[in-house]
């Protein structure tokens, strides 16, 4: 794994593996330190497929922080835009999932009714694959028409009903240290915290996709009341994501130079 910053973020290293994804305070622009194995690789490369099990101890320094953190797999979908400097630049793809992710207000995703559009969930999606030459302008059409209020809503309840999804809030403190799992396999996938397990489902996400472990200062909303919206949060206080004991089908993730972002 390797870092990927930017803004005020910063990834460090302490004893046996600690890692520290820290977001000093920044009242504007975007922050993000983030872990990943797929910085170098093509979405085609990416190097996790089913049976996979995930296991790692994470903790953030607040209940509430603002923006957005969370740990497990993804296909980038957005790199070509969120991509950092260094990191390789992709097309755009439908997004696909399966991961520990939290958003503060005013992030407003909510494709699981009725679990609210923020939060700490357990959740996996699966987009439905459309070619990139067909995805992007399909995309800036939706953008566009999500903007105006009077097709608002249609607009967004037919681009959020393409895509599955499942998802449950995690009723345990963000702030204190939870022992996180969660397994993925060909027809199925589940969640556990502290081998308590919060939600097994039956939509599984297309392989190949990447680990990412990451907290960012980001906002996104895509609901029939809000539209499409992206921005950033201004972070009044440092934040962060402690994660250790990071491991992949029993095996400990190997990470890079840190320094070295």
């Amino acid at each position: 794994m390797k870092p990927t910053i930017a803004g005020n973020g910063t990834v460090e290293e302490s004893e046996n593996h600690k890692m520290a994804l820290h977001l000093d305070r920044q009242e504007k622009g975007y922050g993000l330190a983030q872990l990943d194995d797929y910085h170098d690789l093509a979405r085609s490369d990416f190097l996790w497929s089913p049976p996979l099990h995930l296991s790692l101890i994470a903790q953030a320094s607040s209940n509430n922080p603002k923006g957005t953190l969370g740990f497990g797999f993804w296909n980038d979908p957005f790199s070509v835009v969120m991509g950092q400097s260094g990191a390789k630049r992709r097309l755009p793809v439908s997004p696909q999932a399966l991961w520990f992710f939290y958003g503060s207000p005013p992030n407003d995703i909510a494709l699981a009714a009725p679990v609210p559009g923020h939060g700490w969930k357990a959740a996996v999606l699966r987009a439905p694959s459309i070619p990139t030459l067909l995805l992007a302008p399909a995309a800036l059409v939706a953008i566009i028409t999500a903007q105006l209020p009077i097709i608002r809503r249609p607009v967004m309840k037919t681009a959020i009903a393409t895509v599955q999804a499942d998802e449950t809030l995690i009723e345990k403190d963000l702030a204190q240290s939870h022992r996180y799992e969660l397994e993925w396999e060909s027809e199925r996938v589940r969640f556990a915290v502290d081998e308590e397990q919060l939600l097994e489902s039956t939509i599984t996400p297309r392989a190949p996709l990447g680990f990412v472990a990451w907290i960012d200062n980001q906002y996104a909303v895509a609901s029939p009341e809000g539209g499409f919206k992206f921005g950033v949060i201004p972070t009044p206080e440092a934040q962060a994501l402690h994660i250790s004991e990071i491991e992949i089908n029993g095996s400990p993730l190997v990470i890079g130079d840190v320094n070295h972002a």
